[in-house]
């Protein structure tokens, strides 16, 4: 069963504006909106990825435009904002990873990781929040991750800047909330997701940590914006990690062991043939070239 909507949100007429929307979970956020009656914006990296789902969009009755853009850089994100125009929802998804042990990270993926998954968030936000306060209404939604609410083996850029973001969509919305703007945050935590990006990782106990369907994950996003939620955190387990936290930190790093988590990363290779991306970046990563899962 679907969730009601909030009061006044509708679909049909909603401007979406996705980031790294040209592939992976990105893509079908866009392709799902783009079915609900939303018109679709997609920002990406590639401008020809972000060409053909705003094309698989119109070809379906739908209404989209794509924009080739680098969100680390903010002057061009200021300047692509002025040419999308007023949105109601942002959907923050462009993401990066390395998944290498953190002596062998090399320095410009660490700062990769750092432009892409945290300081974009607020390039992207800033351009088009403060349209959302004059008109009284909009979302501001950041895909996150499972790994920003504990650390993981081989992920010390990554679960950093995963933390950051959801850091930063917990203050935004405490800010909108103390200063009485009606506009709404969501944080999306899932665990992996399987789009590519951690083409490897593996799950010791599938049932209760399964890699996660891209497709479910985009319906379950997709409602948790229309009921106007403001954290969604899949699987359920991983809703249970904020409790585990009152326990010694011994004990709780050795439950995560038995469950496995510190060892996901060590088959990972990401998107087999991934080329290596440029030195700024919208939706690669260091292996392959979808979204954040």
């Amino acid at each position: 069963m679907r969730r009601a909507q909030t009061p006044g949100f509708r679909w049909s007429g909603t401007r979406v504006l996705i980031t790294g929307g040209g592939s992976g979970i990105g893509r079908l956020m866009a392709l799902e909106a783009a079915r609900r009656g939303a018109e679709v914006i997609v920002w990406d990296l590639s401008e020809p990825a972000g060409r053909g789902t705003a094309d698989a969009i119109t070809e379906r009755g739908g209404t989209a435009r794509a924009y080739g853009v680098d969100v680390t850089d903010r002057q061009a994100v200021g300047r692509t904002a002025e040419e999308t125009g007023p949105v109601d929802v942002v959907i923050n998804n462009a993401g990066v990873v390395s998944g290498a042990r953190l002596l062998d990270i090399p320095a410009e993926s660490i700062e990769r990781t750092v432009n892409v998954n945290i300081l974009a968030l607020y390039w992207v936000t800033r351009a088009f929040l403060g349209g959302m306060i004059a008109r009284g209404h909009g979302s501001v939604v950041t895909i996150a991750s499972a790994a920003g609410l504990t650390g993981v083996a081989r992920q010390t850029d990554y679960s950093a800047s995963k933390w950051a973001a959801i850091g930063f969509t917990e203050s935004l919305r405490n800010e909108l909330r103390a200063d009485g703007h009606p506009v709404n945050t969501l944080v999306v935590c899932p665990f992996y997701i399987d789009t590519g990006m951690f083409a490897g990782v593996r799950s010791r106990f599938p049932r209760l940590l399964p890699i996660l369907d891209p497709d479910e994950v985009t319906l379950k996003v997709i409602d948790a914006i229309e009921a106007g939620r403001r954290q969604l955190v899949l699987p359920p387990l991983v809703r249970a990690v904020p409790v585990l936290r009152a326990l010694p930190v011994a004990a709780f790093d050795r439950i995560l062991d038995v469950l496995g988590v510190n060892q996901t990363m060590d088959h990972f290779t990401g998107r087999p043939g991934g080329a290596q991306p440029p030195a700024k970046g919208g939706s690669t990563s260091t292996r392959e070239s979808s979204p954040t899962g």
